[in-house]
């Protein structure tokens, strides 16, 4: 399936957003489509798309980021390519958006241009290993909150439910009902559920849900 012409991932501090922004953005650029990555991360800079600058150029895939990214100055600027990001049909964009509806705020500024085209893909990332959204009526608080300060309601959801290199295959399948009630009650579908390859080898294919969600299984290099 084609992906959206714009994909724009946003959640809580410490979701895994940004590892699900650039795993994404080379998923689709291995499978033939021209794109190009936006950090649009104003909240956090010690954790942003810029850390996988190496990687991201390997795969041929233009960054951009705000200038003092990766450094200890973090000011509410972003640079004026993003504008072209957003613009530009000819590429896919992905976009990275900081965490919460602080960071939200930065996509607000390109909120009438996207549903302007309306071919976009909002997605929320879910972890709900995170203290702040350890079920699903906290994750769509959340939700709630970022779609308030960017203007733009989600259309979709990823079960990045994660203990970093400590989770197991029975980690994320304990999220997988909170995954599915999160879904239910927002109307959402889940977009996909994300792992390492490893961990993804160990789940159980017992579990209809699991086996559902294999089908659409999208394998995360790093959590």
């Amino acid at each position: 399936m084609e992906p959206k012409r714009i994909t724009i991932f946003a959640g809580h501090y410490g979701s895994g957003k940004t590892n699900i922004a650039v795993n994404y953005a080379i998923r689709i650029k291995q499978n033939g489509y021209p794109v190009k990555i936006g950090d649009m991360d104003i909240v956090n800079p010690y954790f942003r798309t810029k850390d996988s600058a190496k990687e991201l150029s390997d795969a041929g895939i233009e960054l951009i980021s705000p200038a003092f990214a990766n450094s200890n100055v973090d000011l509410p600027a972003l640079p004026q390519q993003l504008y072209a990001l957003v613009w530009d049909k000819s590429y896919y964009a992905v976009l990275d958006v900081g965490g919460d509806d602080r960071g939200a705020y930065a996509l607000g500024r390109y909120a009438d241009f996207i549903k302007e085209e309306n071919n976009y893909e909002m997605v929320f990332v879910a972890n709900f290993f995170r203290p702040l959204t350890p079920d699903a009526d906290s994750a769509i608080e959340v939700m709630r909150e970022i779609e308030d300060a960017c203007k733009i309601k989600f259309t979709s959801v990823v079960n990045n439910s994660n203990l970093g290199n400590l989770t197991t295959a029975k980690d994320v399948e304990s999220t997988f009902n909170k995954a599915k009630e999160l879904c239910e009650k927002t109307g959402l579908p889940l977009l996909f559920t994300s792992c390492t390859q490893e961990v993804s080898k160990n789940l159980n294919a017992d579990n209809t849900f699991a086996m559902t969600l294999q089908k659409k299984y999208f394998d995360i290099k790093e959590i």
